[in-house]
C-alpha cells in the first residue's frame, strides 16, 4: 500500500457490530467512504462543489482485506490516498488501523469521476478534481 498522509479517526460503535461481537463487514466500506469524503473536504471540495460542476466520484471496484477484528469501543484511523493515473480512473488505497498500530483492514479500489449529464466517466479524472481543489497537496497533486 502507498503512504497515506491523510487519515480520519473513528470509534467503533456497538450498533455496528454483528452477533460475533466484531465490526460488521459492511461498516468497513462506510468507514472507507467517510474517509474519502473527508479527504475531498480537506482539499477544499464539498459535495455541493461537485454537484455544481456537474460531476461526482464513483466507485468502480472495491476489495477489502480483513486482517484483524475490530470490536465496539476500538479506536481506529482510516487512511486514504488517491493514486492518479491521468486517465478516466484512479486507484484508492485505504488502511484501517487500530490505535495500537495493528492494521485491521486494507481497502483498495478503482474510482472515476462521472459527468452527471452525460453519465460517462470524464476523460481525465485527475484534472477535473484538480480544477476544483483549493489544497492540491491533500489529493496528491
Amino acid at each position: 500500500m502507498s503512504e497515506q498522509q491523510f487519515s480520519v479517526s473513528v470509534r467503533v460503535r456497538g450498533y455496528e457490530t454483528d452477533v460475533q461481537g466484531h465490526l460488521n463487514q459492511s461498516v468497513y466500506l462506510q468507514y472507507a467512504e467517510h474517509a474519502r469524503w473527508e479527504l475531498f473536504l480537506a482539499a477544499g471540495i464539498t459535495q455541493g462543489d461537485l454537484a455544481e460542476a456537474g460531476i461526482g466520484p464513483v466507485v468502480l471496484e472495491t476489495t477489502i482485506r480483513y486482517l484483524r477484528e475490530l470490536r465496539a469501543g476500538d479506536e481506529v484511523t482510516v487512511g486514504c490516498a488517491f493514486l492518479w493515473s491521468g486517465g478516466k480512473t484512479f486507484r484508492v488505497e485505504q488502511t484501517i488501523t487500530r490505535i495500537d498500530g495493528v492494521v485491521a483492514a486494507e481497502v483498495t479500489g478503482v474510482a472515476g469521476i462521472l459527468d452527471l449529464r452525460e453519465r460517462r466517466l470524464v476523460p481525465d479524472a485527475r484534472e477535473r478534481v484538480r480544477e476544483l481543489s483549493a489544497h492540491h497537496a491533500a489529493l496528491g497533486f
